[in-house]
């Protein structure tokens, strides 16, 4: 999947360059935000259609509500330190850490603002989202269950549960999905509201 969005990615950037004429460029706002309600329709459909999450919500308690907020706040805090390193407007800063590693809903919201943040917030939620792949293993073994969804942000749900379920138990795996469909509901509020003070 990686490989195949780098490739629409490089063919959009080729597209502008070479063949889509400067007279388009007025209608891609619309088409930004046709194609994002579309992404939002479809992710909320899997969300409706997993009921058992729901019924388990009960069985894991406050964990399934403080990993996800634990995991947000400290991407949120990254994002800020990363203003101060890269010297970046804290807000734009923010809004790419909101993604928790959703590259195609963030830089959607973020382009229209900042071309130069959408393409950050792209290679920033792509590059967490392989991280997390690779450190998921080490993260069981060593660190500790919970802290695998963490790493993960809003993949816990989908991409990156395979990879959870493998290395962790049956209780986390739940754990797990609902802090995924919890980030994956805040991304596009957050985004949006950070992104608005830019």
């Amino acid at each position: 999947m990686t490989i195949k969005i780098i490739l629409v990615l490089i063919g959009g950037i080729l597209s502008g360059f070479f063949i889509v004429p400067e007279s388009m460029y007025n209608s891609t706002g619309l088409l930004l935000d046709i194609g994002l309600c579309c992404l939002l329709f479809f992710v909320g459909i899997d969300i409706g259609n997993n009921k058992d999450t729901f019924k388990n919500l009960k069985s894991v308690g406050l964990k399934a509500l403080i990993v996800p907020v634990a995991a947000i706040l400290g991407s949120l805090f990254g994002g800020i330190i990363c203003s101060f390193i890269f010297d970046m407007n804290i807000f734009g800063s923010l809004a790419i850490a909101s993604g928790l590693s959703w590259y195609t809903l963030a830089p959607i919201i973020i382009t229209p603002h900042s071309a130069e943040y959408g393409a950050i917030a792209f290679l920033t939620n792509i590059f967490r989202e392989v991280m997390a792949f690779i450190l998921i293993p080490f993260i069981a073994k060593h660190i500790g269950y919970l802290e695998t969804i963490a790493v993960g942000g809003a993949i816990s749900m989908d991409t990156g549960l395979p990879i959870i379920t493998r290395n962790t138990n049956q209780e986390v795996v739940i754990i797990s999905f609902i802090s995924g469909v919890i980030m994956s509901l805040m991304v596009p509020v957050l985004v949006t509201l950070f992104i608005g003070f830019y």
